[in-house]
């Protein structure tokens, strides 16, 4: 199966280290190096970018990110069992991988990358949704990464890319495709990995975008969007009543219909709306005591 380096096949690997995933820490290993690198060419061109990696596990994605040519790779692995089975990635790959032993939700990586970056990643599935939304919602665009390439399970993949009018589309399609552009480009069934999940996973591809589609206050927009899908099944003046006493002028000085509900609104609706409130109550969205 090691087809693409000189390093041993994933399972002996993790044989020798004893490595089993652990549900508490959202594991699920790809043993398939073919598959690795598969997955990595889907980021495109590698030669000239760093590669944040969170959760690398025992090193799977991380040696097709190498034989893809990857200038240099940031793992962030959590998990300290993992760690030899890394190391021995690192002396293979001299000066292309460096690997922290730190938990990503509480670590700021950008000190150790250069630009340009793209974010390459088997999630754990426990902070996957978590650690998507800070990187589609920083302070400041565009962000520090390039692209994201990232595995989900399917039902998650099928909500960043949904459009109006679908049970999937709600605040992670509007906040991922306000900003980048999405798709998903590879469909793995659970038999890719050990153990096999439940459920099919999916690799969605986001390229940032140097500014968003639609003007709109990022403050206002989120909290906008929380409010109008928190109640998706309540028309909109119900729904988002909460965000002003006049919100029925508002939507339709945006264009929208009151009775309409928040699966039927598109982005630039949103955005539309976001700017209406912002006009009226400034970067708060809601009228202030």
């Amino acid at each position: 199966m090691s087809t693409i380096d000189n390093l041993p096949p994933l399972r002996e690997v993790i044989t020798a280290h004893q490595l089993t995933a652990r549900k508490s820490l959202g594991q699920n290993f790809l043993l398939d190096l073919n598959l690795t690198a598969k997955i990595a060419r889907q980021a495109g061109d590698l030669n000239a970018c760093d590669i944040l990696e969170i959760g690398p596990g025992p090193g799977g994605l991380t040696r097709g990110l190498l034989s893809e040519g990857a200038r240099k790779i940031l793992a962030i692995e959590k998990d300290n069992r993992c760690l030899p089975a890394l190391e021995e990635i690192e002396k293979a790959f001299p000066g292309r991988l460096q690997v922290i032993n730190e938990d990503a939700l509480r670590f700021d990586p950008t000190q150790y990358l250069t630009a340009p970056i793209r974010i390459i990643s088997n999630l754990p599935y426990n902070i996957g949704t978590e650690l998507l939304i800070r990187w589609l919602t920083p302070p400041n665009w565009p962000p520090f990464w390039k692209s994201l390439t990232l595995m989900f399970q399917k039902e998650v993949a099928q909500r960043i890319v949904a459009q109006p009018g679908s049970k999937a589309y709600g605040r992670l399609a509007i906040l991922a495709q306000w900003r980048s552009e999405v798709k998903i480009v590879l469909n793995l069934p659970p038999d890719a990995f050990t153990p096999p999940p439940k459920v099919s996973s999916a690799v969605i591809h986001l390229e940032a975008l140097p500014a968003p589609r639609y003007e709109a206050n990022q403050k206002v927009l989120e909290s906008l969007v929380a409010a109008a899908f928190n109640q998706r099944r309540k028309m909109l003046r119900s729904a988002l009543k909460g965000l002003s006493p006049e919100i029925e002028d508002h939507l339709k000085a945006a264009g929208l219909s009151p009775t309409e509900r928040a699966e039927q609104v598109s982005l630039e609706g949103f955005c539309a709306l976001a700017r209406q409130l912002e006009a009226a109550y400034g970067s708060h969205s809601t009228p202030q005591a």
